[in-house]
């Protein structure tokens, strides 16, 4: 019988070995009765700061007669004790229809990469149009030629090329998506490169330094599948008639297709511009924005381990806060994308703007923490205008670059004198690639935003001494957190209802937030041709 106990705690001094002996306790079996065994969760309780342990939820297998069995059979209806659930993979059924071309996918960020997969596993061929590098000139492009030399490159970037914007991300891999596909994607990337780690940690990241060879593993797997993957090929416009997409225009030259998966990521506002223009019907959403606040990472691990910070079984700590009515009618200032031990990334797609985002590496061992400070925008602030969301966080990006003199320094402002509304200076630590400039973050944000931020602060500095304190560093804006805008698409086919045969999917189309969320719908979105049509091999079009 194989069973899954919960919520076995374990004290810091006691080593994961000692797990098995507290089943068997749980269970009120003897511990030989546990033949095999091992952890499928973990995480950190360290709500009592003097009393931190490591908590388990373990799945076993008894062996010990039918006295073990009949033991545990009389527990597993209480919450933490379960019969373990066989976990089978639900491959779509192909259809029969023949596909008149190869199936297209725009983006090979995360959503775009899963659903290239699914396809090219299931004999689907599919041909990915990436506007940017693969990752290993993206990696030289940004290192050298941006970081060093201030060359920005507006088609290979943190955004744009192999892997998306995940790719220079911490790579976490939290979702709130119940889905049997997470776990499925999870163990993707484990197959090409992640840390097993990441199917336990009740938090899971992969981390910076690893995402760029896990990339190119999956890209060489579609590659192996017969899916065909070509970089440096933007998206120029679409050419739509009377039964949906007829073709696409890619570097000025004219690509016959019939079913193309978007998943352009949340920064490729050009190319919804185009869409919008070729009538793709869509929709303004709400939106973050805010700052990245930076600490030192050893200030945050005193807030949440006290006396017990720096302990080896301990990971840099993290903290997810929200501050709640700060921004008034907007609701709450909360923390997103939190990145212990990690650095603050320029994240702007076009020359002359200045956007924020976090990214650590797999060790998270930085000696700085950052996260981002955000309210939620809703229509309420938007105009009518699906569009009207891009444009305003560009003006305020803009802004920002214009406001340092156009070095692409960041503007930043210690947290204390933010809120004594004064000017800072002195020296500070900081991890962002181009150096902070002082400047007053009010004249960098939206009036709603300063506002949230002034109240907001303030609460969480009366539960975390010093929060906003002079040790802390507001760098602004981070406007990237998540799209202002949806491109609609039918709830049941995954379509455009104004373009048939395009499949909006991802971050980019309004439908994701994250590397999971985004592989997952693009899998899906794979998954509705792949429901209708016959695999390349068995149709009889090209």
């Amino acid at each position: 019988m194989a069973l899954v106990v919960r919520n076995l705690a374990l004290d810091l001094s006691s080593p994961e070995d000692a797990l098995p002996e507290l089943a068997a306790r749980r269970l009120k079996v003897p511990p030989n009765a546990i033949r095999e065994w091992h952890p499928v969760r973990r995480s950190v309780d360290a709500r009592e700061r003097d009393n931190i342990c490591l908590v388990y939820h373990v799945e076993l297998t008894l062996d010990g007669g039918a006295v073990a069995e009949r033991s545990a059979l009389r527990r597993i209806h209480g919450r933490n004790v379960d019969v373990v659930k066989p976990r089978r993979r639900h491959d779509p059924t192909p259809g029969t229809k023949s596909l008149p071309h190869r199936p297209v996918i725009i983006g090979f960020g995360p959503a775009g990469m899963f659903a290239a997969l699914r396809l090219a596993e299931l004999g689907y061929q599919p041909l990915v149009l990436e506007r940017g590098r693969p990752v290993r000139q993206r990696h030289r492009d940004v290192l050298r030629d941006y970081y060093r030399r201030r060359e920005f490159n507006p088609e290979s970037n943190i955004l744009f090329g192999e892997g998306g914007a995940g790719t220079y991300s911490d790579g976490k891999l939290y979702t709130r998506v119940s889905d049997p596909l997470v776990r499925e994607v999870m163990e993707l990337l484990v197959r090409d490169g992640a840390n097993p780690d990441i199917l336990v940690d009740s938090r899971p990241h992969v981390g910076s330094d690893k995402l760029p060879r896990i990339c190119w593993n999956i890209r060489n797997r579609i590659e192996r599948l017969g899916g065909e993957i070509r970089f440096e090929s933007r998206l120029d416009d679409i050419a739509v008639g009377d039964e949906g997409i007829e073709a696409l225009v890619v570097n000025g030259q004219r690509l016959e297709a019939r079913n193309v998966i978007l998943a352009i990521g949340h920064s490729a506002r050009d190319t919804i511009r185009v869409l919008a223009g070729r009538g793709v019907r869509m929709e303004a959403k709400p939106f973050q924005f805010g700052v990245r606040i930076e600490h030192p990472q050893d200030v945050v691990d005193r807030w949440q381990y006290g006396t017990l910070a720096g302990h080896d079984r301990l990971p840099p700590a993290e903290y997810h806060l929200v501050a709640k009515g700060a921004a008034g009618r907007h609701g709450d200032l909360f923390s997103f994308c939190m990145c212990p031990g990690g650095q603050i990334l320029p994240t702007n797609e076009s020359p002359g703007l200045i956007a924020t985002n976090g990214a650590s590496k797999s060790r998270r061992g930085g000696p700085m923490a950052n996260a981002g400070l955000v309210i939620t925008l809703g229509p309420d602030v938007i105009d009518a205008d699906p569009l009207y969301g891009l444009d305003f966080l560009e003006r305020w990006e803009r802004l920002a670059f214009q406001c340092t003199n156009g070095s692409y320094a960041a503007p930043a402002q210690r947290a204390s004198d933010f809120l004594d509304r004064r000017d800072s200076n002195g020296t500070f630590e900081t991890t962002y690639p181009f150096g902070l400039a002082w400047r007053s973050i009010r004249n960098i944000l939206p009036p709603e935003v300063s506002d949230a931020l002034d109240r907001g602060l303030r609460m969480l500095d009366g539960r975390l001494p010093g929060f906003g304190g002079g040790e802390s560093i507001l760098t602004g804006p981070e406007t990237r957190a998540s799209s202002p805008v949806r491109i609609v698409r039918d709830p049941l086919l995954r379509q455009s209802p104004t373009c048939t045969g395009l499949y909006p999917c991802g971050e980019g189309a309004g439908y994701a937030g994250g590397i999971i969320s985004a592989a997952v719908d693009g899998i899906k979105s794979a998954d509705s041709i792949i429901n209708e049509y016959a695999p390349l091999a068995c149709a009889t079009a090209s």
